[in-house]
Order: structure tokens, then C-alpha cells, then sequence
């Protein structure tokens, strides 16, 4: 029954990640850890399902990947995860997500990334080093490197593809780091398995529902996620902190 539970949520995460490029990993991973999982089992079981669901990408965006942006991006995100592995059952990850919260607000307003300097060359690095670091706390970063993509004005396909390519490496880091640390993935495959043959039919199906979107209402939708998903990861996180204040 579990593993069908989570097949239908993988099933409608990947459809989302596959029409917009992001938000589909930040809604696997806040499921797994409603449905109880720990941190230790959530954050290997995400990136193995993820980077299924980020190499269905790839291959159905290939042509549209912008390998100079992966390789700037690889820069930071590789060495992170193995430091982080070790330490992600005692990471505060109630502070991070209201930490992710704020900064996805930020990225909403227009040309704060520009101001930094954070759109050009330094931002794919940036980028990465978001991904490898607080990915290997709180699993899912696409919401957060997400504004480092979208503010380079790539056409749509450019952005989800090359996105696609960055979050599978990461996510290939973070199963490997994990793994090295003692976490493996052997105890959850009869997870994995359905969770993994989801996530190909929701790429394939958001595949489809991209060409009913066009660019200016892409933008629009991409911002309306990231809007509603910082807001839920806030009071999500806020709670969490309130409910451990009254335990203590």
C-alpha cells in the first residue's frame, strides 16, 4: 500500500517537474517526510527517485542542454555532499526550510540576482554549491537554484533541460555520498522501484502538457509555484519549530 502511495505522488511530482523544470522534488520529499520518514532514509530515497525522474529529462530535453552551464555548476555542487552525509540526522531542517522560504520569496523580486552579480558566470556555481550543501540536508533544491536558471533568460526548454542535467548529477553526489556514510538505499527497493517507473510517466506526460504552455505563461506559473511552495515550506517550518519548543 505504501509503495503505491508514493508512486502516485512521484507520478504527479515528476508531471509538474516535467512541464515547469522545478517543484516537483520539493513535493516528494515534504511527502516522504509526512508520511514519517527520517531524514537518513527520505534524503537517499529522494535522490535515487529524483535522479530518475531528472535523467528522463535530460533524455526527452537533450538538444537543449546547456553543457557550459553543467559544468560551471559541478564546480559546487560535488563537494558538499560528502562532508554533509554524516551529519544529516542531526541538521536542523525546520530552520533550513524557513531559510529556503525566505530566500525563494527574495527570488521573486525582480533583478535582486542581477544586483548581486549572482546571474552570470558566479551564479551556476553558486548554484551548485546551494544544491550540494542544503541538498544534502533537506533533499530537494530545485526551488532554490531555480532563480540562478531562470533569471538567464533561457527559453523554457533550455532552462528544464539544462536544470535536468545539474540536479541528476547532484542527486547521483548525494546517493554516493550517503552510501559512503553508511545510509544505502538496499532496505527501501521495493520503494524505489514503483516510485522510479512513476516518475518516467510523469516526465513523459508533463513532456506533452509543455507544448499547451507558452513562454510568458511558463514564467507566470513557474513564479506561482515558487510563490505557494515557499509559503507552505514556511509554515511548515515554523511549526516545527513551535511544536519542538513545547517537547522541550
Amino acid at each position: 500500500m505504501m509503495a503505491l502511495v508514493l508512486a502516485g505522488i512521484a507520478l504527479a511530482a515528476a508531471t509538474l517537474s516535467g512541464l515547469t523544470g522545478l517543484g516537483g522534488g520539493t513535493l516528494l520529499i515534504a511527502a516522504l517526510y509526512a508520511l514519517g520518514f527520517t531524514p537518513a532514509m527520505a534524503v537517499p530515497l529522494h535522490a535515487a527517485v529524483q535522479l530518475v525522474s531528472n535523467a528522463a529529462r535530460v533524455v526527452a530535453y537533450l538538444p537543449h542542454v546547456r553543457w557550459s552551464g553543467f559544468g560551471l555548476f559541478l564546480v559546487g555542487a560535488l563537494p558538499a555532499p560528502f562532508a554533509l552525509a554524516p551529519l544529516v540526522v542531526a541538521a536542523p531542517a525546520d530552520v533550513v526550510r524557513i531559510t529556503m522560504a525566505a530566500f525563494l520569496l527574495l527570488a521573486l523580486v525582480p533583478g535582486w540576482l542581477a544586483r548581486l552579480r549572482l546571474a552570470g558566470t558566479p551564479g551556476l556555481v553558486v548554484a551548485g554549491v546551494l544544491s550540494g550543501g542544503l541538498g544534502t540536508v533537506v533533499g530537494a533544491t530545485g526551488l532554490i537554484i531555480a532563480p540562478f536558471f531562470l533569471d538567464r533568460r533561457w527559453p523554457k526548454e533550455t532552462v528544464i533541460a539544462t536544470m535536468a542535467v545539474c540536479q541528476a548529477a547532484g542527486h547521483a553526489a548525494k546517493i554516493l555520498a550517503f552510501a559512503v556514510a553508511g545510509f544505502g538505499l538496499g532496505g527501501q527497493l521495493d520503494l524505489l522501484w514503483p516510485m522510479a517507473l512513476a516518475v518516467v510517466a510523469g516526465t513523459a506526460l508533463g513532456r506533452w502538457l509543455i507544448g499547451l504552455v507558452d513562454e510568458s505563461r511558463f514564467r507566470w506559473l513557474v513564479k506561482m509555484i515558487l510563490l505557494v511552495l515557499a509559503c507552505q515550506l514556511g509554515i511548515d517550518g515554523a511549526i516545527g519549530l513551535v511544536q519542538q519548543g513545547g517537547t522541550q
